[in-house]
C-alpha cells in the first residue's frame, strides 16, 4: 500500500526487505549522515531520500521511512542544533514531515506544492508555517517569481541553523505526476537560489532529490550540482 505497488505484496519478505526496504534504508542512512557532514562541512547532498509523506505514525505515498524527521530530531539530538527549516520544493505537499512537526517551533516549514495533485492533506496543511501553491501548467518564470517572494518572506520570519532542502524535480515539465512546466534551467536556478539563501542565512544546508518520475531528472540533477559547484556554492 506504501509503495502503490500491489503485486509486492506477494513476495516474500525477504525479497521485500533485500529489493525494497534496504535500498530504502540506506537512503535513510544517507539523509541523516547528510545532516552530521552540512555540520561539519556547511552542506551536503544525498542523491535520494526526501521521503516527505512518511511521517513517524504511517507511510504513503511511495515513502516507507520518515528520513526528513529522522534527520531533524538527529540534528536536536546530536548536532547541538535548534532551528531548522525545511524548503519542500517537491511539486506534491509534504505532509509526513507536517505531521510530524506540528506544534514544534523549532521547525519552519516552507512548503511550495500543487495542491491539485496527492496527497490532498487537508489537515496537514494547517502545519505548513509558509504555504505557498503552485497549480497545473505553473511555467519557470512564474515559479520562480513565487520562489524568490517565499525565500524573502521566509528569511524575514525565521533564522535557522540547518535548511533541509526537498529538492524534487517531479516540477519538471513533462513529469507525468507533478504537472508543473518548468524547464531544466529552471531547475538549476531553483536549487542556486536555495542554497544562497542558505548561505545569506549562514546556515548549513542539507538536499534531498525527493520525487521526480522521468529518466531525465538524472541529468537534470547532475547538471544542477554542476551549476552549485560552479557558481562556488559548493565545493568538492
Amino acid at each position: 500500500m506504501i509503495i502503490e505497488v500491489p503485486p509486492v505484496a506477494l513476495l516474500p519478505n525477504c525479497l521485500v526487505q533485500q529489493k525494497v526496504l534496504y535500498p530504502f534504508r540506506k537512503q535513510v542512512g544517507g539523509t541523516v549522515l547528510a545532516a552530521k557532514l552540512a555540520k561539519e562541512r556547511g552542506w551536503a547532498i544525498n542523491v535520494g531520500g526526501g521521503f516527505h509523506h512518511c511521517c513517524s505514525e504511517r507511510g504513503g505515498g511511495f515513502c516507507a521511512y520518515a528520513d526528513i524527521s529522522l534527520c531533524i530530531h538527529y540534528a536536536f539530538n546530536r548536532l547541538d542544533i535548534s532551528k531548522v527549516m525545511i524548503i519542500d520544493l517537491d511539486a506534491h505537499q509534504g505532509n509526513g514531515h507536517e505531521r510530524d512537526f506540528s506544534n514544534d517551533r523549532r521547525v519552519y516549514i516552507l512548503d511550495m506544492y500543487n495542491p491539485e495533485i496527492y496527497p490532498f492533506d487537508h489537515e496537514a496543511r494547517r502545519y505548513i508555517d509558509q504555504k505557498v501553491e503552485v497549480v497545473s501548467g505553473t511555467t519557470t518564470d512564474e515559479y520562480l517569481v513565487k520562489l524568490d517572494e517565499a525565500l524573502a518572506v521566509a528569511g524575514k520570519m525565521f533564522d535557522p541553523e540547518l535548511v533541509v532542502f526537498n529538492a524534487g524535480t517531479d516540477i519538471l515539465d513533462g513529469d507525468p505526476l507533478g504537472r508543473l512546466k518548468i524547464s531544466p534551467d529552471g531547475i538549476t536556478s531553483r536549487d542556486e537560489k536555495v542554497f544562497r539563501f542558505a548561505r545569506e542565512k549562514n546556515a548549513s544546508l542539507v538536499m534531498l532529490t525527493s520525487g521526480g518520475y522521468m529518466k531525465s531528472s538524472a541529468r537534470v540533477i547532475a547538471d544542477s550540482i554542476a551549476n552549485l559547484s560552479k557558481q562556488t556554492l559548493i565545493n568538492f
